[in-house]
């Protein structure tokens, strides 16, 4: 990646997230931790590597994504905006009465989701799901799939890792946001999931781990994921729970919390600040 790539999108990832705090500033209460832990990843994906169009949001033979962590959505919502999926004035309706963003993800309601999502760990049935009809319909595209690390606590993760490798599902890559909270505290408090790379390799997953808020690292990640033949990628991401906001990063309370309009747009004013 040259360097006038790598400063579009890091520029886009610093728009994405102000994007997303001032969505969740403007409700006054969200899901805030795990949407910006996971807008770096996002972007990377859906303006370097995944072959999608607002123009043509059903289209079939196209990229895919299934966010599991559906409660990370107004980082996706950003994202989806910003590319011009729906207009960015419907981010302000965030999970309000007649909205069409919901707090988690629905296909049904917000144009570019692929997948709805929310309850942990049915997001990785799903993506098995669509990549093995992708397979069956001899569409050569992707389906990429984000879990997060307290999730990886549900025992259908652990099946779908099973399944995924025995069909030899190398169209799917996936994502662990491992930003090491959940809602009730930290992962190796409530339930320890490391080593999550051993898991993932002894479940017959090619893996890597990187940090997943460096363009650099994820782009060479997923370049690998994409040539890999035979078994479906696991790339985990080390990552900060509340990235980017002053008031939310590392917090144990940031999971889904109040955030007042002038504490949000605040904190969009120190990102701009951020070289």
């Amino acid at each position: 990646m040259d360097k006038e790539e790598l400063k579009k999108l890091e520029d886009k990832a610093k728009e994405i997230r102000k994007m997303t705090i001032d969505a969740i500033g403007y409700l006054g209460v969200g899901h805030i931790g795990g949407a910006l832990s996971v807008v770096d990843v996002l972007t990377i994906l859906y303006y370097k590597y995944m072959d999608v169009s607002p123009d043509h949001p059903k289209k079939k033979d196209r990229d895919k994504l299934v966010l599991s962590k559906g409660h990370a959505g107004p980082a996706l919502y950003s994202v989806l905006a910003d590319k011009g999926f729906f207009p960015k004035e419907w981010l302000h309706t965030l999970n309000q009465g007649g909205t069409n963003l919901p707090s988690h993800c629905d296909m049904n309601k917000t144009p570019g989701i692929d997948m709805t999502t929310g309850s942990l760990g049915q997001g990785v049935s799903a993506a098995i799901g669509i990549a093995l009809a992708n397979r069956l319909d001899h569409i050569d595209k992707k389906v990429y799939l984000i879990i997060g690390d307290g999730e990886s606590n549900e025992g259908q993760v652990w099946e779908g890792a099973m399944a995924a490798a025995h069909y030899r599902l190398d169209n799917l890559i996936a994502f662990t946001d491992h930003n090491k909270m959940q809602i009730d505290g930290y992962v190796y408090d409530i339930m320890n999931v490391d080593d999550l790379n051993s898991k993932w390799n002894a479940f017959g997953w090619f893996v890597q781990r990187v940090n997943g808020h460096d363009f650099e690292d994820m782009a060479q990640a997923i370049g690998r994921a994409r040539k890999e033949t035979a078994r479906p990628s696991m790339i985990i991401l080390d990552t900060v729970k509340g990235k980017g906001a002053f008031f939310a990063e590392r917090r144990l309370d940031n999971h889904n919390m109040n955030v007042d309009y002038e504490t949000a747009k605040e904190a969009c004013r120190l990102l701009d600040l951020t070289p």
